[in-house]
């Protein structure tokens, strides 16, 4: 069955599974004069024809499994990846590391990944800096604009004309950010949601959820509600400690990211991770502080 496209100028969109939820996303491709780049490759991307197979390279806005579902039918073409999250591209190790979870879970996670996401190492993944810029003919460029946090190599990609921004797993989710990985950071992201306010875009495209946004205010409006998560969950955090001086493992255990009634095999890893970065923030704001192993507030 064809999937329709959102053309947006030189980009067309094609969304993926219920508006490119994971474990789907939003296909984004950009055709100028004499050239078609892809960003990233959901899972939708294995439904698409010439529209994807017609790409002359591929530029991952950052590396995770489901922005990786689709390069299997792209092995052919150049793949860039920002330079810190080259390596988790090029191969399982880099991944791994970049994931950070524990080995029984990896284990798991490679399994899964090669099943449901197409998984294969890309080797040849070719490094870009900040400001990277590809000239695909006829006026039209893309820019990358590193915005790390979710993971460490995550970029916001910029095509012009039309001030058309990717910005990925900035996904203006209700949600909130995820940072749970080892290359995740809470501190670059909360400075991240900050710059995002001054790229020149005019349209915002998220690979999940939200799609194409047209409307600053309405945009302005989706990422302040998605950055309020991130206090939302500090604020959780700093609550539970005072009534209930606790180990990282059992905050782990209470859950503050993650439902209890939902989980899987990354869950319980992302969850400690997450709430040790903001156990560190509390800390550094000398709201909490950590004795014999245990964190009460202050």
């Amino acid at each position: 069955m064809e999937i329709p496209a959102i053309r947006l100028g030189a980009v067309s969109v094609y969304a993926g599974e219920k508006s490119g939820k994971y474990p789907d996303g939003n296909q984004v491709v950009v055709r100028g004069a004499d050239t078609l780049v892809a960003f990233d490759t959901p899972l939708v991307a294995n439904r698409l024809g010439r529209e994807l197979l017609d790409a002359d390279f591929v530029v991952l806005g950052h590396v995770h499994e489901d922005h990786m579902a689709g390069l299997q039918r792209l092995r052919h073409v150049p793949l860039y990846v920002h330079e810190a999250d080259a390596e988790a591209a090029r191969s399982w190790e880099g991944l791994a590391r970049h994931y950070g979870y524990a080995p029984e879970v990896l284990a798991g996670m490679r399994i899964k990944i090669e099943r449901e996401f197409h998984y294969a190492p890309r080797p040849d993944a070719q490094s870009y800096a900040d400001g990277a810029s590809w000239n695909l003919g006829g006026g039209v460029t893309v820019r990358a604009w590193h915005m790390p946090g979710h993971t460490s190599g995550h970029c916001v990609l910029l095509v012009e004309p039309g001030g058309i921004a990717f910005i990925g797993d900035i996904d203006l989710s209700s949600f909130g950010p995820y940072y749970g990985d080892a290359t995740s950071s809470l501190v670059a992201f909360r400075r991240t949601l900050q710059a995002m306010r001054n790229i020149p875009a005019k349209v915002w495209i998220t690979s999940h959820h939200k799609g194409v946004i047209t409307d600053r205010e309405t945009f302005l409006r989706l990422l302040a509600a998605f950055a309020s998560r991130l206090d939302a969950r500090e604020e959780a955090i700093a609550q539970h400690l005072r009534q209930n001086p606790s180990t990282l493992a059992e905050l782990a255990a209470h859950r503050f990211v993650y439902p209890k009634s939902l989980d899987d095999l990354y869950y319980a890893d992302a969850e400690r991770r997450t709430i040790e970065q903001h156990l560190e923030a509390l800390a550094l704001g000398g709201r909490a502080i950590e004795e014999a192993g245990r964190w009460r507030s202050v």
